[in-house]
């Protein structure tokens, strides 16, 4: 972990924190009641690693899913690689 540089009043270090956090409590946390943590855990295991880091739509990707992105990315590199 690196200690933060940014000055007083610059949120821009954190901002893509603070956006994830705010994704998961409004997306999957809020009205949820966990019975036991176990539950909790693989409920937020589900959420970030089934549907966030692959379907759920991304504003810096262009507005697509990372899945999509990466396909999208993987088909221009191949079509960059067979022009050259």
């Amino acid at each position: 972990m690196r200690c933060s540089m940014s000055r007083k009043g610059s949120c821009w270090d954190n901002a893509p924190t603070e956006s994830f956090f705010n994704s998961l409590k409004n997306e999957r946390v809020h009205g949820t009641r966990y019975r036991t943590h176990r539950e909790a855990v693989a409920d937020l295991f589900e959420y970030i690693e089934v549907f966030y880091n692959r379907s759920r739509r991304h504003s810096s990707l262009g507005f697509m899913s990372p899945t999509q992105f990466m396909q999208v990315w993987l088909a221009a590199q191949r079509t960059k690689h067979t022009a050259a």
